[in-house]
């Protein structure tokens, strides 16, 4: 995308406004909130204890609340993924951002990889779902290949 001749407004929209701080409390939630109203971020991203409230705090406007799971090792079983973004889901996630296996990614275990992300996929099927890669701790073959 050529984000040079965006205006301010459709760069914003762009934008996942993301606070995926283990220590991030209510009041830094309902701030990312305002922040993405204020600016039409295009969503803002948290962990799934804050779906419900980010959900509550952006009904009716355009930014969608998001979720991660798997996150940040990816290194759940991908049946732990899929219910933790059922659970996103469930209360509220428009958007799930997952992290992929990176052991199996490492291993070159591509049909693991595969099916993890598939898992999620059957889940996330009314909804956009993004995968996270650990670039990283990836060699540039195994980037590719993810």
């Amino acid at each position: 995308m050529d984000t040079e001749n965006l205006s301010a407004e459709q760069l914003a929209a762009t934008i996942d406004h993301t606070l995926l701080k283990p220590e991030a409390q209510a009041f830094a939630i309902d701030q990312l909130c305002e922040e993405a109203k204020e600016h039409g971020f295009a969503a803002v991203c948290v962990n799934g204890l804050w779906v419900g409230r980010v959900a509550k705090a952006l009904r009716g406007y355009a930014s969608k609340p998001c979720a991660v799971v798997g996150f940040p090792l990816g290194a759940s079983t991908p049946a732990a993924v899929a219910e933790e973004a059922r659970i996103a889901i469930d209360q509220g996630a428009q958007e799930i951002d997952m992290v992929m296996s990176i052991g199996d990614a490492l291993d070159e275990n591509w049909n693991a990889v595969r099916y993890g992300i598939a898992r999620v996929q059957q889940i996330c099927a009314e909804i956009h779902l993004k995968v996270i890669l650990e670039t990283c701790l990836l060699s540039t073959e195994q980037k590719r290949r993810a």
